[in-house]
């Protein structure tokens, strides 16, 4: 947990630095500098354009949370909502909605986010939208498990018994009981999106340049990655650091909300 945090932190901080300074300018075009391998002047060298790299990827690492943050609350909050409707109402309702589901679950994530931003255009909210479709109905599913399980138990009758309305049933009491799985699939989505969301700009389908993102930078060093490996191998690290991290700290929380995946 501990090394997985300090990854995201040491992330995250990079994201917010730049979001007030960055060494040079990620947009200035400066072609007497391009190409430039690593030095004092240039941490990470610089791109076919003269830009810094160091500076781009910073400013990268601004685009992908982002995306990667609004997504997950997206489809955390669609996801969540659905699926405690789904779970605990059951009936014509629930089938309807796992039927919604179920469709949406057949074809991959990123391939139907790649299906959405066809329709929707290479922009920033448009690929937010998409990865938060494509993602939803896992954590609908999710949900609905937990809630199926909290409806049964006591605390649940005894809410009813003492005038509870079923709307107030639900969010004060089986809700919060269902927290631990939401929070545990929270953070391995968030890696998940990272990395659809960098494969997408690498197809040119995600945030348009010349807002730098680390898929995109990874798609502009594939014509140099002979000339000039840093310009690959900055992103590349970047996003390997990320997942690491929510890798590990998902490891983590999974094993302290579920004891039974403790190791004896």
């Amino acid at each position: 947990m501990i090394i997985g945090a300090v990854l995201l932190i040491f992330i995250g901080g990079t994201a917010l630095v730049a979001l007030f300074w960055t060494p040079y300018d990620p947009a200035a075009i400066k072609l007497a500098s391009r190409l430039k391998p690593p030095s004092a002047q240039f941490w990470l060298g610089t791109d076919e354009f003269g830009r810094d790299v160091l500076s781009r990827l910073m400013t990268g690492a601004v685009q992908s949370m982002t995306v990667a943050i609004l997504t997950v609350a997206f489809a955390i909050i669609v996801g969540t909502i659905t699926g405690l409707i789904a779970g605990y109402t059951r009936g014509v309702v629930d089938r309807i909605l796992m039927v919604f589901s179920d469709a949406l679950l057949a074809f991959p994530g990123t391939l139907l986010a790649l299906g959405l931003m066809v329709i929707s255009g290479p922009n920033k909210y448009g690929i937010i939208l998409a990865l938060g479709i494509a993602f939803a109905p896992s954590v609908l599913r999710v949900v609905r498990a937990s809630v199926l399980s909290a409806r049964e138990r006591e605390y649940v009758e005894a809410s009813r018994v003492i005038g509870n309305s079923e709307i107030a049933t639900m969010f004060h009491h089986v809700l919060p009981n269902c927290t631990a799985p939401i929070v545990v699939l929270a953070t391995s989505m968030f890696g998940w999106v990272v990395l659809a969301e960098s494969g997408l700009s690498f197809l040119g389908l995600g945030v348009p340049p010349p807002a730098p993102t680390w898929g995109n930078m990874l798609s502009a060093a594939r014509t140099y990655i002979e000339r000039a490996p840093w310009l690959g191998l900055a992103p590349g690290i970047c996003i390997s650091l990320t997942l690491l991290g929510i890798n590990l700290l998902g490891d983590a929380l999974r094993d302290r909300f579920d004891p039974r995946m403790e190791q004896k």
